[in-house]
């Protein structure tokens, strides 16, 4: 028998896919209405589809048209639901109920100094950035290139030095890409099984790869956002405490637009309490900055010199857990067992190494593909790695969220990496004498403005950051970065991070089996193939 009348059908048929079963979803509502009708879902006995019916639904008038046309003639009652909110929310500071509505943004010709602000998010917000791998980044647009002119270098004695300096990388960039990709036809031999599509594919992609260390901070690129309400609020007190004044009228920007699809998930970004949050975030950062160049001013660092051709990246693993394998072991046995952690650990304490080891193969069983991940037990293990990898490596694995990444200011201290397909060629030179014009540059203005200084460091610089994951996302984030696809720098550094975790626990990394750790000329031909395996198939 059914719960509603026909007219209630009628109704509840343009905003949810079935009126009959227990699993429905809804459409054509606002994100504003979704998330209240969730939230007040919680708080009340009666099914989701009712309280739509009878809280939120207006019109009584129903007719026999198209759903659709329905759905945008029926009345949704926004405004109880703002209320709401602002009852739920704000009044009583229920948080998760932000998370129930969301909103897609994006953000275009912002600098990877902006990029990288919004990519920083790590739960709550899925973010898709313009590809330096897929895209060139030599267009002109009325005659002039595209990055960030930052206002307060701009209105400097620096202005015209600036954006000679990022018009020579620039120029060396668009110089190169031609003879490069001419360099890479001449040393790769296209086989008979790969196509002209698939070859042009890989050299192109091999190119623009060997080349992004000459764009700088200040390239501007466009990022697509997807996230909740609470994440985006949050979001915005982040950027609004940015010493950059770029991500300060970003999170205005922002602001803005999610007033207009979700404005009762983001509206505390804007009230006294977010701007007291955002100065504190500020102030911390800055007193934090303040005494530590106190405490360690004096302190000599091992630095490298600009012309160090950093071949590969420096990984560190610097904290380990010499009892891994025993809390490892116990975490995969304590949820069929009626000990408690303690005991458990005792337990697997006085157990063979070899019995220790069969828990583990058990349970990680046959992994047939990465995606196969072991279950929770592996997140019972930390790991701490300190890194130095040029930029271009830093902003792809930045892009990993369920770890701690923390990083130092991009600057032009630890040096610049050159690729090795450039050693030796008579492209070597062009590319460091823009990269050191680059540092001279930004060496200048960091002496009057240290923070816009990041703007003019280019991807091939080094940056120093810290990574502490647990084992399960280093299975997850090692095999992924690791695959033949991907690029040499951050490649090496997956590398050696599954060779760091293996040394001191290799029971724990025996499983990871998907790591690859050969060299490729062409990185993305295999992907390349296989997409033209997939354009046969659909033209049979």
């Amino acid at each position: 028998m059914s719960l509603f009348t026909e007219s209630e059908h009628l109704l509840l048929d343009s905003f949810v896919t079935n009126c009959d079963t227990d699993v429905f979803c809804l459409y054509n509502l606002p994100e504003v209405i979704k998330g209240a009708l969730f939230s007040r879902y919680s708080r009340s006995n009666k099914s989701l589809r009712r309280i739509l019916l009878d809280e939120f639904i207006l019109t009584t008038e129903v007719s026999l048209v198209d759903k659709e046309d329905r759905a945008r003639d029926y009345l949704v009652s926004i405004k109880k639901a703002a209320e709401f909110y602002d009852r739920v929310l704000i009044g009583y500071g229920d948080d998760s109920v932000a998370e129930l509505g969301g909103a897609h943004i994006a953000c275009e010709n912002i600098s990877n100094i902006a990029a990288k602000a919004l990519e920083d998010s790590r739960l709550g917000i899925s973010p898709l950035e313009k590809s330096t791998r897929y895209v060139p980044f030599n267009r002109k647009i009325n005659g002039y290139y595209q990055y960030y002119r930052e206002p307060s270098i701009m209105a400097s004695s620096y202005s015209q030095l600036y954006e000679k300096t990022l018009d020579n990388l620039f120029d060396t960039y668009t110089k190169l890409l031609n003879p490069l990709i001419a360099r890479l036809r001449g040393c790769t031999v296209r086989d008979d099984d790969t196509s002209e599509r698939a070859y042009n594919s890989a050299i192109n992609a091999k190119a623009l790869d060997l080349l992004r260390g000459l764009l700088p901070m200040a390239t501007l690129t466009n990022v697509g956002l997807f996230g909740n309400g609470r994440a985006f609020e949050y979001l915005l007190v982040k950027l609004n405490a940015s010493p950059h004044g770029e991500l300060k009228s970003l999170s205005q920007h922002m602001q803005r637009e999610l007033d207009i699809v979700i404005p009762s998930f983001v509206k505390r970004a804007k009230t006294d309490k977010g701007n007291k949050y955002a100065q504190y975030l500020s102030r911390n950062h800055k007193n934090t900055e303040l005494l530590t160049q106190k405490l360690l001013g004096n302190i000599q660092v091992t630095s490298f010199p600009l012309t160090t051709l950093q071949a590969k990246p420096i990984v560190q693993l610097v904290e380990y857990d010499p009892q891994a394998e025993i809390k490892v072991v116990a975490a995969i046995l304590y949820p069929h067992s009626k000990l408690n952690f303690e005991q458990m650990q005792a337990y697997v304490a006085g157990l063979e190494e070899s019995e220790r080891l069969t828990i583990i193969k058990t349970y990680v069983g046959e992994r047939e593909s990465r995606v196969h991940r072991p279950g929770r037990a592996f997140e019972e293990v930390y790991y701490t790695f300190d890194i130095l990898a040029d930029i271009g490596a830093y902003r792809d694995l930045q892009r990993h969220r369920i770890l701690t990444q923390e990083r130092q200011r991009f600057s032009i201290s630890h040096g610049y990496s050159i690729p090795l397909e450039l050693i030796d060629t008579d492209l070597a030179y062009p590319y460091k004498q823009s990269l050191e014009s680059a540092a001279e540059t930004a060496e200048l203005i960091a002496k009057d403005l240290p923070d816009a200084s990041e703007y003019v460091v280019p991807f091939a610089y080094l940056v120093q950051w810290r990574i502490k994951l647990n084992l399960r996302e280093a299975y997850h984030l090692i095999e992924l970065r690791s695959n033949c696809q991907g690029h040499p720098s951050y490649r090496t550094i997956a590398q050696q991070m599954y060779q760091q975790i293996q040394a001191c626990h290799f029971s724990l990394a025996a499983p990871m089996k998907f790591v690859d750790i050969n060299d490729y000329t062409l990185e993305r031909l295999p992907s390349e193939k296989r997409i033209d395996i997939k354009l046969r198939q659909q033209n049979q």
